[in-house]
């Protein structure tokens, strides 16, 4: 029986984060060039939108600092 996307995704986020970043390594790696190429145009749209937001004022930035004391706080850190 196949695991479901949601089952392989349960299953991943149990390893380390080397071992998730090596799966995600070979899982982009298996895409065709267009596949790569079509996922990278994406994310330079997203990185856009996201700048657009941020200079507009349409969103607020969190320096990176509160945001990781926030983080530890809610794991216990």
């Amino acid at each position: 029986m196949s695991l479901t996307i949601d089952q392989l995704t349960e299953e991943a986020m149990q390893l380390p984060s080397s071992s998730r970043a090596l799966l995600a390594e070979r899982l982009v790696e298996s895409l065709s060039a267009a596949e790569v190429d079509a996922v990278q145009k994406l994310w330079a749209a997203e990185a856009v939108r996201r700048r657009d937001d941020v200079r507009s004022g349409r969103v607020q930035t969190i320096p990176g600092e509160q945001v990781l004391a926030e983080v530890r706080s809610l794991v216990g850190r």
